[in-house]
């Protein structure tokens, strides 16, 4: 036969560990599943564009943007070489920090839902800062590009 107090305990700890699985990640209440995203150019007054349909009409700008995936920033801008610049998105040493949290705390669920949610990375470049190019600037770096001697290969 069960005792009260057994019972009790029993119920105590299914309410805990219930509790314990609606609360979301370490770093998804820390740092969220989103961040600032600065873009700055020179010239300023560059129109962006991102692959993940964001967009700013001018520099310098910044939008809320989702941790998680990288994504292409287009930066247009009239009488200037367009260019298009890859943003990672990378985990961030306070996302390391929130993970360390979920092995000590949180567990393998914490850190299932922080890293499938982005919370852990960082967007890198941030800020984003761009050198537009006329297309005679543009020109001359890829020529001294090409001409530069090569790195030589590592030896074994």
């Amino acid at each position: 036969m069960i005792s009260i107090r057994t019972a009790r305990f029993g119920v105590q700890a299914i309410a805990l560990a219930a509790a314990a699985l609606t609360l979301p990640a370490c770093a998804t209440v820390t740092r969220g599943t989103s961040q600032n995203f600065s873009v700055e150019s020179t010239p300023p007054g560059a129109r962006v564009t991102t692959s993940t349909g964001f967009e700013c009409a001018a520099t310098p700008c910044s939008f809320r943007m989702p941790r998680k995936p990288g994504f292409t920033a287009t930066v247009s801008l009239d009488g200037y070489v367009t260019q298009e610049i890859r943003v990672d998105s990378r985990m961030a040493g306070s996302g390391a920090a929130g993970a360390a949290g979920n092995i000590l705390i949180g567990g393998p669920i914490g850190l299932v839902v922080d890293g499938t949610s982005g919370a852990m990375n960082d967007l890198t470049p941030n800020p984003l800062v761009v050198e537009m190019l006329t297309p005679a600037q543009d020109a001359e770096r890829r020529r001294q590009a090409a001409a530069a001697p090569a790195a030589p290969a590592a030896r074994p």
